[in-house]
Order: structure tokens, then C-alpha cells, then sequence
């Protein structure tokens, strides 16, 4: 005899003060699924696991849950009222012979239970949620973002309890390295309906693009036959005294289909421009050393960053790969060692904690600000890179309506409060960014796109993640820390991961092999400068900026766009002059560096 489904939704709709988030949804969840719950952020992801959950009540519709089944939800901001640390909010509700469960579940996931819940920081809370959803092993988990705060070993961890796991489970996550090796079925949310496929999210983007292609191929022949209709009941006029009303019926039909038809939501309109170019060297860190008390962050650690670098740094929370990164900028100062940063850098920074975001500013203040008053909110433009544009214009080109304009940052979601940090800085232009966590909260498609315009970058990346599919995807080197330790490996995660094994993250790296892979190239490090030597240091900076000068004023000719065909022989000598320039410009920066470290050897 068949088993009744763990939950059963018939029927649902659910409308939040507008549009409808669904409509007669039907959805079941058997016995032993793992399912991808994925969509577009806003789409309507975590409300829908907050019904399955029974935590929000449908307008209409049922949710049937079988006899002595257990739903349990972690959900993204979890209430800790009444509780003193996380351990007591762990273990509440457990048979005290299941404590143990919480322990080893706070172990793999790196909690300290013994946190206060009053200083605890979002991430801890999380991980609390987290712990004990997983000690109390219900026959359904509704999982919502479980890898967001938690570094690469503790979603290791996680990845391997969910795959030994007999409860059955449905997984929301922007990590696509933990939805693959995870589902078996997908739930796909699109404009309020609800699509299921029997497979894995491997299969989920080729599914997606396929229903998308049938959907554009029915919409071409639905605007097709409104044409061909409506050409009939103008043309029919003279050729008969009284129209086919049937006809006339049909067409209004037609046109009240095509108007019911919802609108698929765009990718944000993102793009990265690139300013100056900035030197061939971006950054040269030589024997950096750092500490916090007895806590060792990194110990003569060396590193060149060139321009156009994709560099990853990676390893457990609390590793240090914040600190190193903003050491590498220039924002904190190493305890011992040197770095020197290269000529004509513009930065962009997105920091994991959205500082930059004032949570009592409205989204339209965020991008405005008078640069001489400091005062946000007073003007209707925000200038994206040289050319003014209306602020909600602007906004909506980053998926936010008109509405959201006004609306304060505190109201927005994570994946919003994500893209309006990416609307801040870019609007600027720049040559070096510096990401720090971005992934977090993004959805898939918005995801894909940031990765192609970080592929596409004219500059360096200086980058912080713990999704292994988006460092594959984007990094071209990779820095791995662990207990003071910094190694450098070429690739992103998976070339890191067969360079060294599965198990360098828990072993840390040999000093040996650390200093092979990592440590510059010098030549005559220890020698004082000559006297011909100190000269040219001395006078290499204003040659490096007359270059600079001198490129700017070439490139400002070239950009005459008739230039080539109303004067073709300047033209060749304006480019042949630019290509001699540049070339001059990189050698003497590479002399400049070269000085600059032997003066300090």
C-alpha cells in the first residue's frame, strides 16, 4: 500500500496587499525528497516554505501534513527571545538524552553554544536555527539559505550529514555546488506558479531554458494570429455589410490572453566600467606578518597581484581572509613586512557587512550625495559614471520599483540590500574591485551575471567566498588560509582542491611549500641603491605621470570617431604613438618597483 505524502498543498493562493504571490498551487512532498526550491529573488521562495512550514496561512487553499509527520523550518532571521546563550535555545524542546546531538551538530557547523544570544551575531543565530533543526531530526526539513554565513569546512559538513540523512528535506540556496551534489527534484517558482522536475538542480537551467523558449515560440504565434484577426476585422468592414461577431469575440479573447500573460523578469542591468588602467603592478606584498594578541592571522606571507589578476582568498571563518584583504589595499597595516601598492588604482569595495548601507536611508538617498555638503537625498540624478541618470530609472535597472525608491534600506531583503550595493559602486568607474562575500543572498541569474561582468572586468579582483561553483567560475588564483598559514595556488577551488587534496583545508599548509609557491622573484634584494639608481627613483614618478598624461591626451584624439577616415595618416601616427607610450609607461613602473624594492631590501 502506497504511503501518504508527507505534506500536500492544493489549491493555495496567497496575496500580500497586491499582486497575487500564488495562485491555485498544488504541490506535494513525498517520503525521502531532496528538492531544490529555486526562483528569482522576491519570487516568493521563503513564503512559500513558510506555508509548507504552516507558519503563514494561505488565502485559500489547504495544507494537509500526514499523521505523525514533523515539519521542522530554519528560517533567515530566527527569534531568540528568552533565551540566554545559544546553547539553551539549541536544546530547548529535546529530550535531554538527545543534548549530545546538538553538540556535534554546533561542532561540525563551529558554534560556540556558549555565546550570548544578546551579542551573538546574525550568522551565530543562523547557525543556532541551524543546529538545532538538525538535533531534532524532523521526518521534513525546510531549509532556507543554510549555507549563508558558514564557511567552506562547515558547509563541507553540512553537505555530508544531508546526504547520509533518511529525513526528507527541501533546500533554498544560492550555492549551486551544494544543490547539485544535494537534490534529486527541483520546485521552481516563476510569476506565481509553481513547475516540478524530477531531477537535480544539474538539470534545472537547461529544464528552465527550454520552458522559457516554448513560452516565447506560444507568445510569437499568439501575436501572430492577433495580427492576422485584427487585419480581418478591419479589411472585412468593406468587403461585408455586417461583421462575423463570432470573429470580432475571438479577437477581444486573443487580446485579453496575450494581456493576462505576466512578464518574465529581466537580469539587472549590471555592468562594471573599467576607469584609468592602472599599472602592471597592482599589489606587492613581501613578508607580511600579522596578529591579534596570541592569534595569528598570517606569518610572512608574500604575494604580486598584477593588473588584470582574478585573486580568491579562502578558509574557515575567522581564518583571517577579511584582515589580509585590507591589509592588500592598503585599509590596515601589516605588524611586519611591506606593501606597495601600484600607480593610479580607483577602487570599488562590496563588503560583507553592507556597511556602506545606512539601514535608516531611504534606497534613493544611498545613491545620491553631494560630494561637497555630504548631504544624500537632496537631487533627482545619480551620476553612473560620467552621465547623470534619474534615480528610478536607475533603480529599475537593478530589478527595484518606482515604490522602493523612497522605501529605506532596512526594508529591503538580503539579495536587494546586495544589489543596491552593487548599484553604489557601479556607478563609479574603477580598476580594482574589491568583493568581499558578494555571493551571499544573490540569486542564480543574478549570480550568472555578475560572473560574466567579473569575467569581463578590465581590471583586478580582489575577492572573499565560500561558494566553490562561483570561485571555479571566476578566480585565476587562489590564496588558501588556515592557523596563520597563507598559500598561493593557481585556478579557482576545484584546481586548489586537486593541487592539494581534499584534506588542505584541515592540514595546514608546510612553510616550505608556502614559500616556494608564494614568494616574489627578487634579484639583489639585499644591495643598496647606487647613486644613478636613487636618481631614477627619485624622478620616475613624474615620468610615469607626464606618460600618463601623455596617453590620456592620445586616447582623448582616437576617441574622434571620423578621426581614421577624415585624417588616416595621423590617425596611424596617433596610434603608433599610443602603443610607444604605453609600452613606456609599463617598463617604467616595472623600474619603479624594482627600485622601490631594493631600497627597502
Amino acid at each position: 500500500m502506497a504511503r501518504a505524502p508527507h505534506l500536500q498543498l492544493s489549491d493555495i493562493s496567497l496575496t500580500f496587499g497586491g499582486d497575487p504571490i500564488f495562485a491555485d498551487l498544488d504541490l506535494v512532498v513525498q517520503a525521502g525528497d531532496r528538492v531544490a526550491l529555486v526562483g528569482r529573488n522576491g519570487s516568493g521562495k521563503s513564503t512559500l516554505m513558510k506555508v509548507m512550514a504552516g507558519l503563514v496561512e494561505p488565502d485559500a487553499g489547504s495544507r494537509i501534513l500526514a499523521p505523525g509527520v514533523t515539519t521542522g523550518y530554519m528560517e533567515q532571521d530566527p527569534d531568540l527571545a528568552g533565551f540566554s546563550t545559544l546553547r539553551d535555545f539549541a536544546i530547548s524542546g529535546l529530550d535531554i538524552a538527545e543534548a549530545y546531538k546538538v553538540e556535534a551538530a554546533a561542532e561540525g557547523l563551529k558554534l560556540n553554544l556558549d555565546a550570548s544570544v544578546d551579542t551573538a551575531s546574525g550568522g551565530e543565530r543562523r547557525r543556532a536555527a541551524l543546529v538545532k533543526l538538525l538535533a531534532e531530526a524532523p521526518e521534513l526539513m525546510l531549509l532556507d539559505e543554510p549555507t549563508n554565513h558558514l564557511d567552506i569546512e562547515a558547509i563541507g559538513w553540512l553537505e555530508d550529514e544531508l546526504k547520509t540523512t533518511r529525513t526528507a528535506y527541501i533546500l533554498i540556496s544560492h550555492d549551486r555546488a551544494f544543490l547539485r551534489a544535494l537534490t534529486r527534484a527541483t520546485l521552481w517558482i516563476d510569476r506565481g506558479q509553481v513547475r516540478r522536475q524530477e531531477t537535480g538542480f544539474d538539470g534545472f537551467e537547461a529544464w528552465r531554458d527550454k520552458l522559457w523558449e516554448e513560452e516565447d515560440d506560444a507568445r510569437h504565434k499568439l501575436n501572430r494570429k492577433i495580427k492576422a484577426e485584427a487585419r480581418w476585422a478591419v479589411e472585412g468592414i468593406s468587403a461585408r455589410r455586417k461583421r462575423n461577431m463570432g470573429r470580432v469575440r475571438a479577437l477581444g479573447e486573443l487580446r485579453a490572453e496575450k494581456a493576462a500573460q505576466i512578464k518574465r523578469q529581466g537580469t539587472a542591468a549590471m555592468a562594471f566600467e573599467a576607469g584609468p588602467k592602472s599599472g602592471k603592478q597592482v599589489v606587492v606584498a613581501e613578508g607580511i606578518s600579522k596578529a591579534f594578541g596570541n592569534r595569528q592571522i598570517v606569518r610572512d606571507f608574500s604575494i604580486k597581484v598584477g593588473r588584470g589578476d582574478r585573486v580568491a582568498f579562502v578558509g574557515p571563518n575567522g581564518a583571517g581572509k577579511t584582515t589580509l584583504l585590507n591589509m592588500l589595499i592598503g585599509r590596515e597595516n601589516p605588524d611586519s613586512g611591506s606593501i606597495k601598492l601600484g600607480t593610479n588604482l580607483v577602487p570599488a569595495v562590496f563588503d560583507q557587512n553592507r556597511a556602506e548601507l545606512n539601514p535608516d536611508d531611504t534606497l534613493w538617498a544611498s545613491l545620491t550625495e553631494d560630494p561637497a555638503t555630504r548631504v544624500r537625498g537632496q537631487s533627482d540624478f545619480v551620476m553612473v559614471r560620467g552621465t547623470p541618470k534619474h534615480i528610478v530609472g536607475y533603480l529599475k535597472e537593478f530589478l527595484f520599483n518606482e515604490a522602493q525608491a523612497r522605501a529605506p534600506v532596512r526594508s529591503l531583503s538580503g539579495g536587494e540590500k546586495a544589489r543596491l550595493l552593487l548599484a553604489r559602486i557601479m556607478a563609479r568607474e574603477s580598476n580594482l574591485l574589491i568583493l568581499d562575500e558578494p555571493t551571499n543572498d544573490l540569486d542564480i541569474e543574478t549570480l550568472d551575471l555578475l560572473q560574466e561582468l567579473i569575467a569581463e572586468y578590465d581590471g583586478t579582483v580582489l575577492l572573499v567566498s565560500h561558494d566553490r561553483d562561483f570561485l571555479d567560475r571566476v578566480a585565476t588564483t587562489t590564496v588558501a588560509l588556515k592557523d596563520g598559514h597563507a598559500v598561493t595556488y593557481a585556478g579557482g577551488w576545484s584546481d586548489f582542491r586537486a593541487q592539494k587534496g581534499a584534506d588542505e583545508m584541515t592540514d595546514a599548509p608546510k612553510p616550505t611549500a608556502r614559500k616556494q609557491a608564494t614568494k616574489p622573484t627578487q634579484t639583489n634584494t639585499k644591495e643598496g641603491l647606487s647613486f644613478t639608481q636613487k636618481h631614477r627613483l627619485e624622478v620616475l614618478p613624474a615620468e610615469i605621470e607626464r606618460l600618463e598624461a601623455e596617453i590620456a591626451k592620445l586616447t582623448e584624439v582616437l576617441s574622434d570617431p571620423d578621426l581614421f577616415t577624415r585624417e588616416p595618416t595621423k590617425f596611424a601616427k596617433v596610434t603608433d604613438a599610443l602603443v610607444e607610450r604605453n609600452t613606456a609607461l609599463s617598463e617604467a613602473e616595472d623600474e619603479w618597483m624594482d627600485l622601490e624594492e631594493k631600497s627597502n631590501g
